[in-house]
Order: structure tokens, then C-alpha cells, then sequence
């Protein structure tokens, strides 16, 4: 495993398209990130953490328009959150192409989907296309807060190839809330509170 540096983005997107994981700071923990599209990447995410098929893997994206370009619509309340809190800490479950959900865990035809706001993530992103991403761990033990941490976890295994060296944040989670045509209904409040998001809602006469 090799950590990477910010300058050398363009080479981890190439292992990301190659099919491989690599290992990323976000907003709260360092993640293990591999492409929606590349089967193997992703069954190896879940092997990596130990972590059970029944459990979604949420997708991080650039901004709101690689989302349009993957989701091919959103509805008009996460339209509107998504110009207000994005990049930021809003996670939104929201309908999607049922092979794309599938991909990742979503049978149900939902995904969960955000623009991070740590600038050199959403600069690989741009590069990638949208990834999917959990916390770099092992399932049910704490997540990894440095690239050495990183090392020090999945050092032995043959994935994640690289590890991308740079902040981690808070460790504070995103507010994750469902969106249909239908409405709102919040599953965690995080760093964002639901009074937040309907002040915004109503602006926008929802």
C-alpha cells in the first residue's frame, strides 16, 4: 500500500477506474472508496470491513451536477437542500437507477449521496466520478482518523493500494435524510439540524 499525496490525483482515479480501493480522508474519518461501477471494488470494500451485504454503502460526488449526471434527476426538495448545504454535511437518501442502488447495497431503489466539503476529495472526485465510500475499518471497531491508522489496519491485505494523505475531519456525522416526491423524513440528525433544513425548505415554498 503507498500513500499518495494531494499532487498525484489523476493516478488514483486510474486505480480507482482499474477496479481497485483506495483509502481517503472525508469530512469525519478517513474511507475506503471504490467505484459504484466496478463489482469486484465494491465486494471488496465489504470484505475489507467485515461488513454485512445488508448495509448500504453511501456515494460521495463532486457536485450537484456529476449527481444529476448519475442519479438523471433528484426531486425538488433535495434540489433545494442540495444548493443551500452542498458541499457539507447533508447526506440524502434519494431515488435511483435500481442497478446503480443495487450496486451498493440499495434494493429498496435509493441511494444515499453527498458533495464532501473537503476540497481535495471533491478535486478527486471530479477525476473519479462519484465513489462509493464507508469508514476505513473494520466493522464495529473504531474508524481510522489518519493514513497511518490506514497502514496500520489493512497494511497486510492487497486492497486498498493507496491511501490518500490528508486531513480528516470532526468526526462528527452528516445529517442523513430521506427525500421522495412525497417529502422529508430525517434518519440522523448530525452536524446539521432538522430546524436547518426546513427553514430552507420553507424559503423555497415546500
Amino acid at each position: 500500500m503507498r500513500i499518495f499525496s494531494s499532487h498525484e490525483l489523476d493516478e488514483l482515479s486510474s486505480l480507482l477506474g482499474k477496479g481497485h480501493v483506495v483509502a481517503l480522508p472525508t469530512d469525519t474519518v478517513y474511507g475506503l472508496a471504490a467505484r459504484p461501477d466496478k463489482d469486484n471494488a465494491i465486494e471488496m470494500v465489504y470484505s475489507l470491513k467485515g461488513r454485512p451485504a445488508s448495509m448500504v454503502l453511501p456515494l460521495l460526488a463532486a457536485d450537484l451536477d456529476d449527481v444529476l449526471s448519475l442519479l438523471g434527476e433528484l426531486p425538488p426538495r433535495a434540489v433545494a437542500l442540495a444548493k443551500a448545504f452542498w458541499p457539507g454535511a447533508l447526506t440524502m437518501v434519494v431515488p435511483a437507477p435500481r442497478d446503480l442502488a443495487a450496486s451498493v447495497g440499495g434494493h429498496d431503489g435509493t441511494v444515499g449521496i453527498r458533495v464532501p466539503a473537503l476540497g481535495v476529495v471533491r478535486r478527486l472526485l471530479a477525476r473519479s466520478g462519484p465513489l462509493a465510500v464507508t469508514s476505513a475499518n473494520r466493522h464495529g471497531e473504531a474508524p481510522c482518523m489518519t493514513a497511518r491508522e490506514v497502514l496500520d489496519v489493512f497494511g497486510t491485505s492487497f486492497e486498498p493500494v493507496g491511501v490518500l494523505e490528508g486531513p480528516s475531519g470532526s468526526g462528527i456525522s452528516s445529517t442523513v435524510v430521506r427525500i421522495d416526491d412525497a417529502g422529508i423524513s430525517l434518519l440522523r440528525e448530525g452536524s446539521l439540524s432538522e430546524v436547518a433544513l426546513h427553514d430552507v425548505l420553507t424559503e423555497a415554498g415546500f
